[in-house]
């Protein structure tokens, strides 16, 4: 078996997600490449702890750990990165399942020595069956997904896309953990961007990484039917926006809106003219999709915009725990 072995770490922290968890953990058992072990870390629900681990109770490769750090998605992942037994550690969303050869691949980039990140391709799963036809593909990160614009194939990109990504343990080592304050935190406002601030930070830390995506790598995502609707597109637009200012505040505007920039200047009036193409082609959904397309970046603007006052003032906090791992292969 070539390439390093690997954790698979999922984060889970409420129960409504229960069959969603089992059939992540039922993917990675799954693996044509199989992982050393799957990491269950749960964010401050004791009940849930319980009951995975009753559930888990028999299985060698499953460990059920409760996230030792403050509630949100940053600290379960710290928690699961320090008990961590491999070399790499590679992160499941909690309602997403991995393809057979997801972590063949991610294995065999880390043939190379010099990278130390590999993330893959995110496909939506919607709960109505198919896309809402007024969803730009342009804003699939909306829910959590890759979207149009990024590079295929395996290729060097600034940052890899948390809810699908693996990364060398010397990477947190030289880095430090993800930052808490960022990213997630249970049914709290959709914030995100953990992933970035940290892997600038470990090009910053190491400038001879190598950071990959390699859209082999693939796993469906489950979005619910409650994110299919342009509420929830403009809260996490909004969101994103905050959560961007904190990322410039941590590694500064010039790195932390470098691929935003290309985003919004080429992709995204790209999305608007087919957006507007189509309406005069009378498909369905162009309008829409254009719209949407312009309503989003007007949300996240504005939400970058107030999350820059808050941080000026200082009324949003982040820290950068440092990692260790407790037990090595």
């Amino acid at each position: 078996m070539s390439g390093p072995g690997i954790s698979v770490v999922i984060c889970a922290y409420t129960e409504d997600r229960w069959e969603d968890i089992l059939a992540a953990v039922s993917s990675v058992r799954a693996q044509s490449r199989p992982a050393l072990e799957t990491l269950l870390v749960v964010d401050h629900n004791q009940a849930l702890v319980d009951r995975l681990g009753k559930e888990y109770k028999e299985a060698d490769d499953v460990r059920v750990l409760a996230n030792a750090g403050p509630r949100g998605l940053s600290a379960g992942r710290n928690t699961g990165i320090a008990a961590a037994r491999s070399e790499v550690v590679a992160f499941l969303d909690d309602d997403a399942v991995a393809e057979r050869d997801w972590l063949l691949h991610f294995a065999e980039a880390y043939t190379d020595p010099r990278v130390l990140a590999v993330g893959g391709r995110t496909e939506p799963v919607w709960a109505s069956g198919r896309r809402p036809a007024w969803f730009p593909e342009e804003f699939d990160w909306v829910v959590g997904c890759t979207y149009r614009g990024l590079p295929r194939g395996r290729v060097r990109v600034r940052n890899v896309l948390g809810g699908n990504a693996s990364f060398r343990r010397s990477a947190f080592e030289a880095a430090g953990g993800f930052a808490t304050g960022i990213g997630r935190d249970g049914d709290k406002r959709p914030l995100g961007c953990e992933e970035t601030e940290l892997c600038i930070r470990l090009s910053r830390a190491r400038p001879d990484a190598v950071l990959l995506i390699d859209d082999r790598a693939v796993i469906h995502h489950r979005v619910p039917e409650a994110r299919e609707h342009l509420r929830y597109f403009r809260t996490r637009t909004y969101a994103e926006g905050l959560s961007k200012a904190l990322v410039a505040r941590s590694v500064g505007a010039g790195k932390g809106l470098e691929s935003e920039r290309r985003y919004a200047t080429r992709v995204l009036p790209a999305g608007v003219a087919r957006g507007l193409r189509d309406a005069l082609l009378a498909r369905p959904g162009g309008a829409g999709r254009a719209g949407a397309i312009v309503a989003g970046v007007l949300t996240a603007a504005g939400g970058y915009l107030v999350g820059s006052v808050r941080a000026r003032r200082g009324g949003t906090t982040f820290s950068v725990p440092d990692v260790e791992v407790a037990v090595r292969e």
